[in-house]
């Protein structure tokens, strides 16, 4: 196989960035702050946690081994097995559809971003007969009345107040979505997110437009000024009216929610996904680490990071939660939502409120635009890594072809996004987005413990580990990943399974399977593949993998060479390799054995 020099990390702060603005994204400030509001409050937090320690380090921390060791992406890295390669190719195609879609949440809050260069935001003041009763409590009368004679000046008939909805909510349904109300009633495409999807991948190519080289910089900005703005704005929402109303309800303990399967069901759930698990992304940024690269520290620090942020964020959230319900005179609980409801209606209306609001709404869908893109940015790099080293003898010393494929990527993912950028669109994005964040990854987290801690072996893959960072594994990885994760795991497949959505109409439900059967259907298609001519050897490492123990051993002390025969199967070299007590012997196809 031709091999093509691979880059690595300039300094490997831009390694550890790149993966904090990966794994800190929109869910963060949406997501989490919601799941907390429902399961209990801050009782929520304890599952929370106790899933990071038991579900999500270990993942983040087996996938970063497994790329800085192969030094490959997610499809080549199975060389450690072959005959699941298909897990690999999951991985990209989730990254892919994920990388589709996302961008479509970018453009929206782009286009916010547009929409806010005023002094006048366009979601301040009432405008439609739709939000005319809005928070407010009139008589019949009163209503009656303003059926002809309104602020508005036109004749809005029957006016009801159950069906009131805010200027900021019919901004963002009917100006920015032009809702169609349904999936079945796709309708026509809005250009303004069109061409805010256009400008999304078009920063996108620029900024990786030289792998790693030109991601490795740009991260030093996009990881670390969110924070800086989420700051700025926790200050000025926790000096609103009602902020410890928010607050309050944001962290006040329901302990009977502990009870609840659902809730350890959820809080697992968002660990494994908030980290980006399983998409391959976290196997491509770590194969540009150097070899000797204290991968474990970085497995602990991340994923805690990303934690701590959600938590951080959720003070945002709920201070300004807390801020609408004292405007309105509501509960907190009658002001909150989530998803694109969270970030594109509530937030939009409290902004409104503030005083300076153009200001603070700039603030705020420049560091959305932000989070988006640091998680945007490693996606895509995912899906070319993938192809640059699944296609190298295309890619050798031909860098024009590469720029060429970086520019193909991002141009094939414009176009399958039209369909998203429609006026029922956000209906199809959210029915996508369920059938790939759900069985699809678990799956693949269940099955990638599995073959590394069980078939593989985890002494042979802390032997590995040692090899790199000089020390073998902690304990704590032994009992999580043998035992604790995979149980976990499966826990919550079977849950889910149990919990499913009854989708109506039918082919909704159809929709979905199909999603969820073409991005897992890889895995059997690569087990037939490479297991059709001899089983045993497809489960065995490949002679990459076996050599990869000779690069940067620190542990090391001797090595010796002792001349054999060379091992062939018809005209195809084999590779064998025998793990045995404390020592290991391996065959290699030069015809030489090493033992250490």
């Amino acid at each position: 196989m031709v091999e093509v020099t691979r880059g690595v990390w300039g300094k490997q702060l831009e390694f550890f960035l790149t993966l904090v603005g990966y794994a800190v994204g929109l869910g963060n400030i949406w997501r989490f702050p919601y799941l907390c509001f429902k399961n209990g409050g801050g009782a929520f937090l304890i599952p929370y946690f106790v899933c990071l320690l038991i579900l999500g380090i270990p993942i983040f921390a087996l996938e970063c081994s497994l790329g800085q060791y192969a030094a490959k992406g997610p499809v080549s890295v199975w060389s450690v097995n072959p005959l699941f390669k298909g897990l690999g190719v999951t991985m990209v195609i989730i990254s892919a559809i994920v990388f589709i879609y996302y961008n479509v949440i970018i453009a929206q809050a782009l286009r916010f971003f547009v929409a806010s260069l005023t002094s006048d935001l366009p979601w301040k003041t009432c405008r439609s007969c739709d939000c005319l009763l809005y928070g407010k409590n009139y008589s019949q009368t009163v209503v009656d009345k303003m059926e002809t004679n309104n602020s508005l000046g036109i004749n809005c008939t029957n006016l009801d107040i159950t069906t009131a909805r805010s200027p900021s909510e019919i901004y963002y349904m009917d100006d920015i979505l032009s809702d169609s109300g349904s999936l079945e009633d796709i309708g026509s495409v809005r250009w303004e997110i069109l061409v805010c999807n256009l400008v999304a991948y078009l920063v996108i190519f620029l900024v990786l437009v030289k792998g790693i080289a030109s991601l490795g910089k740009i991260v030093y900005f996009t990881a670390t000024f969110p924070y800086i703005l989420l700051t700025i704005i926790l200050v000025r929402v926790a000096m609103l009216d009602g902020a410890s109303l928010g607050v309050a309800y944001y962290l006040k303990p329901n302990w009977e929610h502990l009870t609840k399967a659902s809730v350890w069901s959820d809080a697992a759930t968002q660990i494994f996904f908030s980290l980006g698990s399983c998409q391959g992304c976290l196997i491509a940024m770590s194969s540009y680490n150097k070899f000797d690269n204290n991968i474990i520290r970085d497995s602990f620090a991340v994923p805690i990071i990303n934690c701590l942020t959600s938590f951080f964020a959720g003070f945002v959230v709920f201070c300004t939660l807390g801020y609408m319900a004292e405007l309105k005179g509501v509960p907190v609980a009658n002001v909150t939502d989530q998803g694109p409801g969270l970030v594109f209606v509530v937030y939009p209306e409290a902004i409104g409120a503030m005083p300076v609001s153009s200001l603070w709404a700039i603030l705020f869908f420049f560091m959305l635009s932000l989070l988006g893109f640091s998680t945007q940015f490693s996606i895509g790099e995912t899906v070319m890594t993938s192809i640059l080293d699944e296609f190298q003898w295309i890619f050798k010393d031909r860098r024009w072809r590469e720029v060429a494929m970086r520019l193909s990527v991002c141009l094939l993912a414009f176009v399958l996004g039209i369909p998203l950028c429609t006026q029922g669109g956000q209906y199809l994005l959210n029915l996508v987005d369920v059938a790939i964040v759900g069985f699809p990854e678990l799956i693949i987290g269940f099955m990638e413990i599995i073959v590394i801690a069980h078939i593989y072996g985890y002494k042979n893959f802390s032997e590995d580990i040692k090899t790199m960072v000089g020390y073998s594994p902690f304990k704590y990885f032994t009992i999580t990943w043998t035992v604790l994760a995979p149980t976990l795991m499966l826990g919550v497949i079977v849950f889910k399974a149990y919990d499913m959505d009854n989708f109506q109409p039918a082919w909704k439900g159809l929709l979905y399977y199909l999603i969820v059967i073409f991005t897992l259907m890889w895995i059997p298609i690569g087990f037939f593949y490479y297991g059709r001519h001899a089983l045993k050897k497809a489960m065995s490492p490949q002679d990459y993998w076996l050599q990869r123990r000779f690069q940067g051993n620190k542990n090391q002390t001797t090595t010796t060479a002792v001349a054999q025969p060379e091992l062939q199967t018809g005209c195809e070299t084999v590779a064998l390799a025998t793990f045995v007590n404390k020592r290991e012997e391996i065959h290699y196809n030069n015809g030489y054995a090493v033992h250490y």
